[in-house]
């Protein structure tokens, strides 16, 4: 036990002597910053001064890279412009562009490369770079308020990510501003990360996240994306709080999630609201969806779910699924839905009678959408009344049996008419 305290009591003062020693390195326009680095002493700081300074720089050394006034460091469109291959390195303060756009060796503005261990990047600029940041192998970084913009001029194919986090742990990705990438997130196989405060936008995917568990995603904001955010093969999220509005395809897609909650999410004005896809064992409730043209999109394998106290309002088909037998959702306390026509007798605000979402009607008008010019002709109300009384021509739908006479979310209407521009 003595000889423990010794040792903490060694590794302590060894680490003071350090920072005792630990010095600060102004660089001004003009020299030579990739030789400034170089010659730093691990723990040291290097300022750098409001200017342009050229220059591919390798950081190998715990260190803090400090920009005063914001200066630009250009990679001259060969390469990565800032590499860090050690662990403790901080880069705040700058303006980094101009990576090369090899997509082979994966050009970044800044790479972390494996070993990169608690890396700090805060208020940083990352513009005209083929991927903002790439995160290999990389545990305990903090990726915070920084705004990342890609190479605008190329297609949306020839982009990369705003940043890509590959193989990394509890990784903290606050407060960025991420567009005009390919996607905006790409996370793939990081786990026990947290994603807060994040605005995702102009891109093709806001974040596109595969093969990683025990992650929180919160506070959100994805708009103007082909897609919103997209959850693909994985278990145990926590998904709340987050905005996803004018998405071209959707909002939230949930494809092979299991074990995770979804909640208190406003879904507004996308193609699709949510697209839920090969889903078991996911509670969703208290999630706002509006105006969307289709609310909820389910197909293949959607069971064992909890879905209540979410409100569907004014979407152009509230659900949209297809299957042999009937998805019960609404548990205890049922959803509101904007075009329920049944009533509350008893007055404990849930309906007395079930909301079905689809009939045989809808079921035609998917299949052949040329149908839809005759929905209110009184005909195809007639096959809908028939539909209904009738059950051998009844198919198979989401149905709530109870569901809520009123919104939760009284605010809802400041969220109608947010469409992805045309």
């Amino acid at each position: 036990m003595r000889q423990r305290l010794l040792g903490g009591l060694g590794a302590a003062l060894l680490a003071l002597a350090g920072a005792a020693h630990a010095a600060t390195v102004r660089v001004e326009p003009g020299q030579d910053l990739a030789a400034a680095v170089r010659a730093a002493a691990p723990g040291d700081t290097v300022e750098v001064a409001r200017g342009l300074y050229r220059a591919n720089l390798l950081i190998d050394k715990p260190m803090t890279l400090r920009g005063v006034d914001r200066p630009t460091i250009s990679g001259g469109n060969q390469g990565d412009t800032i590499r860090v291959t050690a662990p403790d390195v901080t880069i705040e303060g700058l303006i980094v562009r101009d990576s090369g756009d090899h997509q082979g060796e994966q050009n970044a503005g800044i790479y972390l490369y494996p070993g990169a261990h608690r890396a700090v990047v805060q208020h940083c600029d990352l513009t005209y770079n083929l991927f903002g940041l790439w995160i290999e192998k990389v545990n305990d970084v903090r990726i915070e308020r920084n705004t990342i913009t890609g190479k605008r001029d190329y297609d949306s194919a020839r982009r990369g990510n705003g940043i890509q986090l590959y193989n990394s742990q509890r990784a903290q990705i606050l407060d960025n501003n991420i567009s005009f990438v390919r996607d905006a997130l790409y996370i793939d196989v990081s786990h026990h990360a947290l994603f807060r405060g994040n605005k995702l936008h102009h891109s093709r995917y806001g974040a596109h996240y595969m093969s990683s568990y025990y992650n929180l995603w919160e506070g959100n904001e994805t708009y103007y994306n082909r897609g919103g955010l997209a959850l693909m093969e994985v278990r145990e999220q926590t998904v709340r709080g987050n905005r996803a509005w004018g998405n071209s395809d959707h909002g939230i897609m949930l494809r092979s999630v299991q074990d995770s909650v979804v909640e208190n999410n406003v879904v507004a004005g996308n193609q699709r609201g949510f697209f839920i896809y090969d889903v078991e064992y996911v509670t969703l409730r208290h999630n706002l969806i509006v105006d969307n043209f289709v609310g909820a999109h389910l197909s293949a394998g959607v069971k064992n779910n909890v879905v209540e106290q979410n409100d569907f309002i004014g979407n152009r088909e509230q659900v949209r699924y297809v299957g042999t037998k009937d998805e019960p959702w609404g548990g205890k306390v049922g959803n509101y839905w904007s075009n329920y026509v049944g009533w509350d007798r008893d007055g404990d605000g849930r309906g007395d009678v079930p909301y079905e979402a689809n009939d045989m009607v809808d079921r035609l008008s998917w299949r052949y959408p040329g149908m839809k010019l005759l929905l209110a002709s009184p005909a195809v109300q007639a096959l809908r009344l028939v539909g209904q009384q009738f059950p051998v021509l009844r198919v198979p739908t989401v149905v709530d049996a109870h569901p809520r006479m009123q919104p939760e979310h009284t605010d809802w209407s400041l969220w109608r008419g947010k469409y992805f521009p045309r």
